[in-house]
């Protein structure tokens, strides 16, 4: 089974408008809540396709009980730690064209003791863990590097800023950074898929197995010390973009947890993740949405490829 922990879950409200125009009155199409968080969504995309999951997260507050009704209704096992703080709710505004303004809350400060109720929570894990998302106010930016060091299997790691920097320096398995946060980690800028490439074995040759690279419209590059391998999916009909990255890397997990080779599992992700961009707000796909999507792969992209995702 793969435990993710997410360290800083949300309420994800996502609210359709025909046109967003800062300083005025927008007046909603639609709206929706979904359970949020880098993890929570690993875990609810691996459920949805029937892929065994556990989901492990700080809960607090009016906002903590109705984000473990919406995992409840979701059909997603999940260990709260409660905590004393308020669980956060973040906004997506979404217009027709899929184009998303997001507004994170920061979430609640733990307290040194929650903070390890909640590391101890993902202790016992027998497969692999993955450590998503940001980390609440407060807590160090050791935190992650921490449970690598507690978890010395197959841990995998999607966050960002210096939480990503800390984990990458304590070896893990698998991380899936996007352009931005691989750019950031490496202090390269990545204009074409030869400089992704070249950032990415830069991490493997520091003890990183696999860097898998969230690249947007471009697709995704999975990179390790053997192979390379790219994929993307055209997306007709884009609807939201939130919790996609997330759907990319639960499909790439439940290939590999399944023995399937680097390929499959990069093909399984993207088309996890650009089914995600064609259902509403945090939405994960599930099998009759991932049969939709087309694929396309090539062990031998073009590295001169420029990037615009």
């Amino acid at each position: 089974m793969i435990v993710t922990l997410t360290p800083n879950p949300s309420i994800d409200r996502t609210v359709l408008v025909e046109n967003l125009l800062p300083g005025e009155v927008n007046r909603a199409v639609s709206s929706r809540i979904d359970p949020g968080g880098k993890g929570v969504n690993v875990a609810h995309a691996l459920i949805r396709n029937g892929h065994p999951a556990r989901a492990v997260l700080p809960l607090g507050g009016p906002d903590g009980e109705l984000l473990a009704r919406l995992l409840q209704n979701a059909g997603v096992p999940f260990d709260a730690v409660p905590i004393a703080g308020t669980t956060r709710t973040n906004i997506a505004i979404v217009d027709p064209a899929g184009v998303t303004t997001k507004v994170n809350e920061p979430g609640p400060e733990l307290s040194p003791d929650e903070v390890e109720r909640l590391g101890k929570a993902v202790d016992g894990a027998t497969g692999p863990v993955v450590l998503c998302g940001s980390l609440p106010p407060g807590t160090d930016d050791s935190f992650l590097a921490g449970m690598i060091a507690r978890h010395p299997g197959r841990v995998a790691v999607d966050t960002s800023g210096a939480p990503l920097a800390a984990a990458v320096a304590a070896k893990p398995w698998l991380i899936k950074p996007n352009r931005e946060e691989l750019s950031e980690l490496t202090g390269r800028e990545l204009p074409t898929l030869r400089a992704v490439v070249d950032s990415a074995r830069e991490l493997i040759a520091g003890g990183i197995g696999v860097v898998v690279v969230s690249l947007g419209s471009d697709g995704a590059l999975w990179v390790d010390s053997d192979d390379i391998h790219h994929a993307r999916a055209t997306v007709t009909g884009p609807r939201s973009t939130v919790g996609a990255g997330d759907c990319l890397l639960a499909g790439v997990l439940s290939a590999l947890t399944a023995g399937g080779d680097p390929a499959t599992a990069l093909n399984r992700g993207v088309a996890w993740g650009a089914a995600a961009v064609a259902l509403p707000g945090s939405a994960v796909p599930g099998p009759e949405d991932i049969a939709a999507v087309a694929v396309t792969s090539t062990p031998e992209p073009d590295l001169n490829t420029v990037l615009t995702g």
